[in-house]
Parts: C-alpha cells; sequence; structure tokens
C-alpha cells in the first residue's frame, strides 16, 4: 500500500505555479501577444490604420469629434462594401474592373425604373438583378469560354460605362425618392422670462432614402452587415472554402469534386452585386445621379487597393473580407486626416498613393515575420 501511495503521489500533477492549473490561466507573455498579433491576417493593416488615426489625433483637433466621424463614414464604407465582393473575385486569383461601371450604371437604372412608375424599392431590385446578369456574363467568359478575366471586365467597364452616358446623355438627373422635404414647425423659447413661439424650418428625408444610403449611419450599417456576412460566408461555408480551394489549385479543386466553373461565375455575380448596391445608395445619398466615369473609375480602384491591403492576395488563395473593411477604413482616414490639415487637393492622390506603398510594405515584412514565428513554433 505504500508503494502504491508512493507511485500515486509521483504520478500526481503538480498543484504549484509549474502545474497544468497554473500554466493554463498564467498571462501570455510579451512575445506571445506579439506572435498571436502577427499571426493576424490583417495585423499589419490593423497596426498602420491605428498609427495613421493617432497621428491625425495628435495633429488635428476635429479629427476625433462625433461631426468628423459622420464626415468620414462616406470616404470608408462604401469602399468596404464594394471591396467585400471584390475580395471573392481575387481569391479566385481573378480580379473584375467592372465594378466601376456597375457602380454608374445601377442608379441610372433605378432612375430609370423608377421613372416609369415601377415603386422604389422594387425598381432597386430590378437594376440590381441587371447588373447581376452582367456579372454572370462576367463570369461566363471567364469560367466557361477562358478569356483573361482583366480583359473581360475591361470591356465590360468600357461597355456599361459608356451605355450609362448614352442613357443619360451625360446629363446628372434628380434621384428618385431622395427629395429633401422641408417643413414648418413651431419652437418654444424663453426669452427674458417670457414664452415665445417662433417658427424653425426643418429638413427630413423618407423613409427609403434613410434605409438606402442618405441616414446618417445606413451606409455604416450596410457596410458593417455585409462584411460580418461575406466573412461568415468565406470562413464556414462550402461556398468559401471551395472559393479559397480554386484560388490555390485550381487543377486539384476539381479534380476533388469542386464545381469550379459554378463557384466563379457565382462570385462575379456577388461582385457585381454589391458594386451596384452601393451605387444606389451613393445616388440616394447625393440625391442626384452624376454620369462622372472618372469618378466610378477613382471608387473602382481605391475599392480593390482597400482589398489588397486588407491582406487578399492578387495570385489568389488567401483573403479576408475583414481586412478590406480595414483597407477601406485606412484609406477613409487617410483622405479625411488630409483634408482636415488642409491638404491641397492636388496633392491627396500623390500622398494616398505613397501611403498605400508604404502600408503594403509593412504588410509584406509582417508576413515575413508571421512565417518565421510559424516555422519556429
Amino acid at each position: 500500500m505504500a508503494g502504491v501511495a508512493r507511485e500515486s503521489a509521483t504520478r500526481a500533477p503538480p498543484t504549484g505555479p509549474e502545474g497544468p492549473a497554473r500554466r493554463r490561466w498564467a498571462l501570455p507573455t510579451g512575445r506571445q501577444v506579439l506572435e498571436r498579433a502577427i499571426s493576424l491576417r490583417e495585423g499589419s493593416i490593423i497596426v498602420v490604420t491605428l498609427i495613421t488615426a493617432v497621428y491625425f489625433s495628435v495633429n488635428t483637433s476635429t479629427f476625433l469629434t462625433g461631426a468628423n466621424f459622420k464626415t468620414l463614414l462616406p470616404y470608408f464604407a462604401p469602399f468596404a462594401i464594394i471591396a467585400a465582393g471584390e475580395v471573392f473575385v481575387m481569391i479566385l486569383g481573378e480580379i473584375d474592373l467592372s465594378i466601376g461601371a456597375m457602380y454608374l450604371f445601377a442608379p441610372f437604372l433605378f432612375y430609370k425604373f423608377a421613372t416609369a412608375g415601377i415603386p422604389l424599392v422594387p425598381s432597386v431590385i430590378i437594376a440590381l438583378a441587371v447588373c447581376m446578369a452582367v456579372g454572370l456574363a462576367n463570369g461566363f467568359f471567364v469560367a466557361v469560354i477562358g478569356v483573361s478575366s482583366f480583359v473581360t471586365t475591361l470591356a465590360t467597364l468600357f461597355t456599361f460605362e459608356g451605355l450609362a452616358l448614352i442613357i443619360s446623355h451625360g446629363t446628372p438627373v434628380a434621384t428618385p425618392g431622395a427629395a429633401v422635404h422641408t417643413s414648418t414647425r413651431e419652437v418654444s423659447h424663453v426669452v427674458n422670462g417670457h414664452h415665445i413661439v417662433l417658427p424653425e424650418t426643418v429638413n427630413h428625408i423618407g423613409t427609403f432614402a434613410k434605409i438606402f444610403g442618405a441616414g446618417t449611419y445606413s451606409e455604416l450599417i450596410w457596410a458593417l452587415a455585409i462584411v460580418v456576412i461575406l466573412q461568415i460566408v468565406l470562413t464556414f461555408t462550402r461556398w468559401g472554402l471551395y472559393t479559397v480551394a480554386i484560388g490555390s489549385n485550381k487543377l486539384g479543386a476539381a479534380e476533388a469534386g469542386v464545381r469550379v466553373r459554378l463557384v466563379m461565375i457565382r462570385n462575379f455575380v456577388l461582385c457585381s452585386l454589391t458594386a451596384s448596391l452601393v451605387g444606389v445608395f451613393e445616388a440616394v445619398r447625393a440625391t442626384s445621379v452624376q454620369p462622372d466615369p472618372a469618378g466610378a473609375n477613382e471608387i473602382l480602384f481605391l475599392a480593390i487597393a482597400a482589398a489588397v491591403i486588407g491582406g487578399t492576395l492578387l495570385t489568389g488563395g488567401s483573403g479576408t473580407v475583414v481586412g478590406a473593411l480595414i483597407g477601406a477604413l485606412f484609406l477613409g482616414i487617410l483622405k479625411n486626416g488630409l483634408i482636415l490639415q488642409g491638404v491641397n487637393a492636388n496633392y491627396l492622390l500623390f500622398y494616398t498613393g505613397l501611403a498605400i506603398i508604404v502600408a503594403m510594405t509593412v504588410n509584406v515584412y509582417v508576413q515575413r515575420a508571421r512565417r518565421g514565428y510559424r516555422s519556429d513554433g
């Protein structure tokens, strides 16, 4: 019995500071925290975005105000939505340049349907469906015919930007359902101890406009909802897993039973949907539809930049929707901060380009460090 007791005592786990219970609840060391931060695919752009925000907070007194946050929203929320759809195409190792055309074309379709007597919401749905059909055509030419995605979507970009100019005659139009209504109400004021009732003018917009882009936080809510949903799809569903598999090894994915063509077509449709949705949002927010291909093309490249900055590889096989959101936030903070600092408009693109190079350089070095930590582990 004494021998058994001694044997059990030697096998019992230590309960002191070196015991497993102690190790389980011990706080991580600084090196462990660094390793975990670096292991995040979005880690580098998060750090760069925080540094950028801190810089503008220190150098600009109005950057951290609530009013400026509302000003910041249009600088990143639309790009986050478009970049979220672009991520699904880029993970395939493809690219969709037609998002600029869908951004420009969808509001004019919406205008045509709404002014033809179709209710507002059905008009939006029909316009989005038409743009999704364009994405279907893009996917067909790329996945089935075998035309390069760059060539296919470049042709689509030119075609539908030109079509938007044709149907609009190059003339801006008022966005249906986005009109600002003015009303007068009586407000009581106290002057020298006396209550005086004075008329006050109030501007307000309709429910449709509040939901589809004109509300203060509507685009932010849409962006967060879309990013969360698509990140879940990319991470936890067969659609997302098949997308990553195709981008990593298209032939291997096909031999494993993945319906490669169907997944590719579906991703191009999704990309067109997000771009056209943002086009409607921005038209409602601005209360007018502008036939401006230059602005649409700028949004196209900034959305792709947000996806790449956020960690999506141009070579395919890897990407993150949350990273695209953070990349869009970085670009938004950069533009907003430069404007608050009074930077000349002629220098905005110059500084934006330099910032993208710096952010991507940091991203590359962090990825190398991440691979080094993983190999050491």
